[in-house]
């Protein structure tokens, strides 16, 4: 079975590289696929899956370096999320959602707040960064209510990222010179909130992504940042992606691991001596199924290239210290919707192609499942592709990105 291609290394801030995650994912991807199937029973994380993932640094991934954090570049981030899931696609969806809430709070909390939480050691934090909550003004914090869908990650957790809109005098506070509405991050012990469960899906069983609820709990406001910041107070430039930029390395290597490991598992069925499927009903299979999977192993390959392309470009403007512009901004929505769209039908033809070997458990129906469900987060939806469409159209010049489209600036 192949891994992962390979595309290069990079370095912490620019300094010499230190050893690189990407190369313990490669080292563990047989430990993860072990772990897959149990995962999958428990519905999250098995503890042994958990402890490989801290113990080999994987939940350092986006913590800056002044609390001990890798700290990695896209394209490193990009190559240890693809190895992760080609290894085990629950075990990736939970370290990259984790890693956004975690490398979010690091890098954003004040300074007292981020050493208070990771100080010591790196606790994992997820939830639901929508701000489907109502945030009073209380003294030196808030009142936070409400109620979240899809936490992924969330029984792995310690503390809960989760968003919610500012209300002052029963409306929302707007933030200075702005017409736009004070919406944040808050952290939170996952102690304060109500787990309500929910998680019966047809793929990512193992994410442990249930929803919660949170009834008037007190957050210090130190314990919360802007949803769409992109100023670190902790770390160097990677953090000017802000957390849709994160969000979207992630789910860029899930599709590219689950697109990767399909294949390889169809390929390998296809060479086996006995127990083929009659889809494939000689060592190689016929020429048509030769020739879709040339066809395959190709688009894979050309959405892989576009990601290192697009993420390339990125990196190389956030090493220099520079902004990014809303063309790359797009660039990263669109080529994030582009993969997803061409893996999920990857996957279709490696399920079709395996017959009754895919319908069974196993690695190629877990796998196509788990595409599928990553299919349907909103994050590579059709309104997505139409806002990337109006941006490269130059339909509207002078909107920049939220977190679901183009909107006015601030």
């Amino acid at each position: 079975m192949s891994q992962p291609i390979e595309s290069g290394s990079t370095g912490v801030h620019g300094t010499k590289p230190s050893p690189l995650l990407s190369e313990k994912a490669r080292q563990m991807i047989p430990f993860f696929s072990e772990q897959a199937a149990r995962n999958e029973a428990l519905g999250q994380l098995s503890a042994e899956t958990l402890a490989g993932l801290r113990d080999a640094g994987f939940l350092s991934l986006w913590i800056p370096s002044c609390f001990g954090g890798a700290e990695s570049w896209p394209l490193e981030s990009l190559k240890v999320i693809e190895t992760l899931c080609y290894a085990d696609g629950a075990t990736g969806w939970v370290l990259m959602a984790a890693q956004v809430a975690m490398g979010s709070a690091a890098a954003y909390l004040p300074p007292a707040a981020a050493k208070k939480i990771f100080g010591k050691h790196t606790p994992v934090i997820a939830g639901h960064g929508m701000a489907n909550g109502r945030a009073k003004i209380e003294a030196d914090g808030f009142r936070l209510t409400g109620n979240w869908q899809y936490a992924s990650g969330l029984l792995h957790a310690e503390y809960i990222h989760t968003g919610g809109v500012v209300f002052e005098n029963g409306a929302p506070r707007m933030l200075p010179g702005s017409n736009s509405p004070d919406t944040r991050i808050f952290i939170l012990p996952v102690s304060e909130a109500k787990f309500l469960g929910n998680w019966d899906v047809i793929g990512l069983r193992a994410t442990g992504s249930i929803d919660y609820s949170l009834t008037d709990v007190f957050v210090p406001e130190e314990f919360t940042h802007e949803q769409l910041t992109n100023v670190p107070r902790q770390g160097g430039n990677f953090y000017a992606l802000g957390i849709q930029g994160m969000g979207t390395i992630g789910h860029s290597g899930f599709a590219l691991g689950i697109g990767r490991r399909m294949l390889d598992e169809l390929a390998s069925l296809a060479r086996a001596e006995s127990g083929r499927p009659s889809t494939l009903p000689q060592i190689g299979g016929g020429e048509s199924f030769q020739e879709q999977f040339g066809s395959a192993e190709a688009k894979y390959r050309a959405v892989r290239a576009l990601a290192h392309e697009t993420w390339g470009d990125i990196e190389e403007t956030l090493r220099r210290g520079d902004a990014l512009n809303t063309r790359q901004k797009t660039m990263m929505r669109l080529t994030l919707n582009y993969i997803t769209s061409v893996l999920a039908e990857v996957c279709t033809f490696a399920y079709k192609y395996a017959g009754g070997r895919g319908l069974r458990a196993g690695t190629i129906q877990r796998c196509f499942r788990d595409m599928y469900a990553g299919t349907q987060h909103f994050i590579v939806g059709p309104g997505v592709l139409r806002e990337c469409g109006k941006e490269l159209l130059g339909a509207d010049p002078k909107k920049v990105w939220g977190p679901r489209g183009l909107v006015d600036p601030a």
